[in-house]
């Protein structure tokens, strides 16, 4: 099985989140992962696919992240 690229990698934290976190860890690390081999610094995320898509919800998601080695910005 190939490694996922950053977008399958997002997509696939998004099912995660609406799956109330399941697996997110393993996610965020393919993501990191994938974001390493194809040499981008930031994950883009879409408010509007967000569980929690307030200001609250999204600082929560980015210091978690952030605490897994992973920058996240949103787009607007």
């Amino acid at each position: 099985m190939s490694e996922p690229t950053v977008t399958e990698a997002i997509d696939n934290i998004y099912a995660s989140l609406q799956a109330d976190n399941a697996d997110i860890d393993e996610h965020i690390a393919a993501l990191k992962l994938a974001m390493a081999r194809e040499g981008i610094k930031e994950a883009v995320f879409d408010p509007a696919k967000l569980a929690q898509s307030n200001r609250s919800g999204r600082k929560m998601m980015q210091a978690y992240f952030r605490q897994r080695g992973v920058a996240v910005k949103f787009s607007t």
